[in-house]
């Protein structure tokens, strides 16, 4: 089981095709603040990002912005958050946002949120952390990526604890659950490879 206190959720700067991803942005942000847990996000006032502060802050949640300033300079920080830092960096806002979070999740969004989620889910694997990851799988976004992930694990490029690193859920409610329940696998990154 997982002591979080933070969470940090990765999701897209732009408000997607369908409504139903900035309504779960929302409801994610406000049960992570009515579980009584700080949201930690990328800082901006747009999109799914936008979405998901402003259902914490408007559920009474703390919530803290990690923003490079080069993006701030574009006018994009979120200024209602209860603290947002400035960066120099992308690598530093990613570095911050992980020393500041408990758990992790993905939101749909591209290919910034798939690098993000992905660098901490690597980590996981190599040891240099215990935290969990999870995908919201709203209307089935994240479908593809769960079946790739498969499709790897039967290719040998990954194993199937790591896969089961990854937690893929329906709901908010359900994703907060398996994040407090994760127990990271026993399996170290290069066990039981011969060529080693």
């Amino acid at each position: 089981m997982s002591a979080i206190a933070s969470v940090c959720v990765f999701c897209g700067s732009s408000p997607g095709g369908d409504p139903a991803y900035m309504a779960a942005a929302r409801a994610m942000g406000g049960l992570i603040a009515a579980r009584g847990l700080r949201l930690v996000y990328g800082g901006a006032k747009v999109g799914l990002m936008g979405a998901a502060a402003d259902g914490a802050l408007a559920a009474g949640g703390e919530v803290i912005g990690v923003l490079p300033q080069a993006l701030t300079d574009k006018e994009i920080a979120h200024t209602g958050l209860s603290r947002l830092e400035i960066v120099a960096s992308m690598h530093e806002r990613k570095a911050r946002m992980a020393e500041l979070s408990d758990a992790f999740v993905a939101l749909p969004g591209g290919a910034g949120t798939l690098e993000e989620i992905f660098e901490i889910w690597t980590w996981g694997q190599l040891g240099f952390h215990a935290k969990p990851a999870a995908f919201l799988n709203v209307r089935g976004y994240y479908d593809g990526l769960r079946a790739f992930v498969d499709h790897a694990v039967g290719e040998a490029f990954l194993k199937a604890p790591h896969r089961d690193m990854l937690i893929f859920r329906e709901d908010a409610a359900q994703v907060l659950d398996a994040l407090a329940a994760y127990a990271p696998p026993p399996v170290e990154k290069w066990i039981g490879r011969p060529e080693l």
